[in-house]
């Protein structure tokens, strides 16, 4: 089946089971192209959660989809590639965030999104990585237990007079973007401006004009005067920015930094999981409650 015969029977069987179809940023092109949302996760399952949609297919990774799952518990939710997983989010299991919890009784956690269901429940309350500074100061004790990325960890406490206690986790697809890689397309491209995710290694941080959650790139990109910008973080993200910013140009801060589980999902899978309507994400009740106090403690500050 050609891509044009993939898409249109997508779109028939998208219309028949009553779905919606998000995909993350970081998504090929075509799933890009087809989604009804392109997002970042925590703000896809919120806008597909206000959807009458009875089915919710999330071209994006694992716990994005347990993310949807706890915000529309009356919604089936679909992954098209259960083997889709976050790196960063697997670094984390509930039996060390239980020891750092010992380690730090009296600090309360701050779990990033990026983080399974299991790992949610047991935190006091999330973040994104744009509203990581903010939930971390709007909290009362002078020290924070900071989950599973230790860069984010890393930026956050450059505005904060908080003691961190933050988690050895990482983005290994952030990671691969270097200072070296910065420089040398700033060498190239010298009128551009640099905008990076607070993912990155804090050397990279460093040299950024601008550091911003996927959709603040995106959305400092449209509103920026400049006409260039080096990206550094998953290389997805271009697609979205030379489609919405078609006079502008963009170039990816490294090509290696591609995440290899957010390319798993393609036409094909996601046209299977339309038929078959599987694998299906399931979150368990009580797991599910827990989480999303968690997420509802964030969403009432910012």
């Amino acid at each position: 089946m050609n891509q044009e015969s993939l898409v249109q029977k997508i779109k028939e069987l998208k219309e028949a089971r009553k779905a919606v179809i998000l995909a993350h940023n970081y998504q090929r092109p075509e799933i890009q192209d087809i989604a009804d949302f392109v997002g970042d996760s925590l703000g896809l399952s919120r806008q597909a959660a206000q959807t009458e949609a009875k089915v919710i297919v999330f071209c994006g990774v694992h716990f994005m989809a347990e993310t949807a799952a706890i915000l529309s518990p009356d919604k089936t939710v679909l992954l098209p590639d259960l083997n889709a997983g976050c790196p960063m989010a697997e670094m984390i299991e509930p039996e060390d965030l239980i020891e750092l919890k010992k380690q730090h009784p009296k600090a309360p956690v701050v779990a990033y999104v990026n983080t399974t269901a299991k790992t949610k429940a047991l935190s006091d309350i999330c973040c994104t990585s744009a509203n990581a500074v903010e939930i971390v100061n709007s909290l009362q004790e002078e020290e924070i237990i900071f989950i599973p990325d230790r860069y984010l960890g890393h930026y956050v406490s450059r505005f904060t007079t908080k003691k961190i206690h933050a988690w050895r986790g990482f983005c290994p697809t952030h990671a691969l973007i270097y200072p070296e890689d910065i420089k040398k397309q700033k060498e190239i491209h010298p009128e551009a401006e640099v905008v990076v995710h607070p993912e990155c290694l804090p050397e990279v941080v460093d040299l950024a004009d601008k550091v911003a959650s996927t959709t603040g790139i995106v959305n400092y990109a449209a509103n920026s005067s400049a006409k260039e910008f080096i990206v550094g973080t998953e290389v997805g993200i271009l697609h979205r920015l030379k489609k919405e910013n078609p006079d502008k140009s963009f170039y990816p801060a490294s090509e290696k930094a591609v995440c290899p589980n957010m390319k798993k999902i393609t036409l094909e899978k996601l046209l299977i999981t339309l038929e078959e309507q599987e694998p299906i994400v399931f979150v368990e009740e009580r797991i599910r409650n827990q989480a999303l106090k968690a997420i509802e403690k964030m969403l009432a500050i910012g």
